[in-house]
């Protein structure tokens, strides 16, 4: 568990929008993704704010393959809104 604490730590944002939006992910499918899903998502925490934020709303898109796909997957879980 002190791996998820950490986690929740990174997080943190100086951007709310994106705060809500990671621990969301974490809170609700972190746990049952696969260990690929997970080390995409460890990758996407390394970002800054503002090129997560582009690749979260579809103005940029990730090289590596399994970030996009982990990219799609958020953006699919935000409600409409």
């Amino acid at each position: 568990m002190k791996d998820f604490d950490l986690l929740k730590w990174r997080c943190r944002r100086g951007m709310k929008e994106l705060e809500v939006i990671l621990i969301r992910y974490l809170e609700q499918h972190y746990t049952q993704a696969s260990a690929m899903e997970q080390q995409a998502f460890a990758r996407l925490l390394e970002l800054a704010d503002i090129e997560l934020y582009a690749y979260l709303v579809g103005q940029q898109s990730p090289a590596a393959e399994e970030v996009l796909a982990l990219v799609k997957k958020i953006r699919q879980l935000q409600p409409a809104g």
